[in-house]
């Protein structure tokens, strides 16, 4: 039997694929290919340019309101105080699963309103599928907004955090 060649049935060995993605972790890799005998594999972690899952729409709460039309000068004072938390770049999540803000329970969060961080800094975790991602901040500045609750479900792209940069 040929060196890559694998008996038809066997499938990869999983401690090696756990192994294997752990050192992709480890040195930033994003995508690592198999080949052994007629079987491929294609191992890919972080975001992906193509999504295949479409999101359905998820039911809204309704506000129900108990004047017919608000006040002009409420409605101008609510589009002013709406860009001011509307600014400032965001750290999304480059994948869908749930949001941790500490390491474990008994930890406090990575971050909270009024930290600073920098390109590395650990904010958060997302869990996906037993797999615990570290989300680093990937810009400099200051924590200005925690967009998701500890423990809430996030999706590819969502925002986590608000960041004022300066």
């Amino acid at each position: 039997m040929a060196k890559n060649e694998v008996p038809k049935g066997e499938p990869f060995d999983l401690e090696k694929l756990q192994t294997l993605f752990e050192m992709m972790e480890k040195h930033g890799l994003t995508e690592v290919n198999l080949k052994r005998g007629e079987e491929t594999w294609k191992l890919r972690r972080g975001p992906q340019e193509m999504i295949s899952m479409v999101p359905t729409a998820m039911p809204h709460p309704v506000q129900h309101s108990v004047a017919l039309a608000p006040p002009v000068a409420a409605s101008a004072s609510q589009e002013a105080a709406a860009p001011a938390v509307e600014s400032g770049p965001v750290i999304k999540s480059p994948t869908v699963g749930t949001f941790y803000a500490s390491p474990s329970p008994d930890d406090p969060p990575f971050v909270s309103i009024g930290s600073k961080v920098g390109a590395d800094t650990i904010v958060c975790i997302v869990e996906a599928m037993k797999v615990f991602n570290q989300i680093p901040a990937e810009i400099n500045g200051t924590i200005s907004e925690i967009l998701v609750k500890d423990g809430e479900a996030v999706e590819f792209g969502q925002p986590l955090f608000r960041v004022t940069q300066g």
